[in-house]
C-alpha cells in the first residue's frame, strides 16, 4: 500500500500528500471550500454523531472511542466510505485530513490504526 499520512486541514497541502480526503463529519470552521485543497469529503466514514459528542476532549476515554469507532467502521453505515477509500490508497499516497486540535486522540488517528491494522479488509 502508498503512505497513508495525517495532517489537519488548517495546514498547508504538501507534495507528498497525494490524495487529501476529508474525514471529518461537519466542514471545518473557517475554511473555504475552494482554499482548502480537498479531493474528496467521506463524510459518512466519520464517527457518528452519538460516539463523537460522547467522546468529544475526552483523551482518557480514548480506548473506548477506539473500540466503539472500529464496531462503526465496519457497520453498514460505512462500508461504502471504507471501500472508496481502500480503493484511493490503492492507488496512491493520502492524506486523511481533520480539523480536531488534539492531534493525538482524534478521528483520524483512530481512523488511520485501524487501516493499518488491515481493518475491514
Amino acid at each position: 500500500m502508498a503512505s497513508l499520512q495525517l495532517k489537519r486541514v488548517y495546514q498547508a497541502p504538501g507534495a507528498s500528500d497525494g490524495t487529501r480526503i476529508l474525514v471529518d463529519r461537519l466542514w471545518p470552521r473557517g475554511v473555504a471550500k475552494e482554499k482548502a485543497g480537498i479531493d474528496l469529503w467521506l463524510k459518512d466514514i466519520a464517527p457518528s454523531d452519538a460516539l463523537r459528542k460522547r467522546f468529544h476532549g475526552k483523551p482518557q476515554d480514548w480506548d473506548a472511542f477506539c473500540v466503539a469507532y472500529a464496531e462503526e467502521l465496519e457497520s453498514g453505515a460505512a462500508q461504502a466510505a471504507v471501500a472508496e477509500l481502500r480503493e484511493r490508497w490503492k492507488e496512491g499516497p493520502l492524506t486523511l485530513l481533520y480539523a480536531a486540535r488534539d492531534e493525538a486522540h482524534n478521528n483520524a488517528v483512530a481512523l488511520k490504526a485501524w487501516l493499518e491494522r488491515g481493518g475491514a479488509s
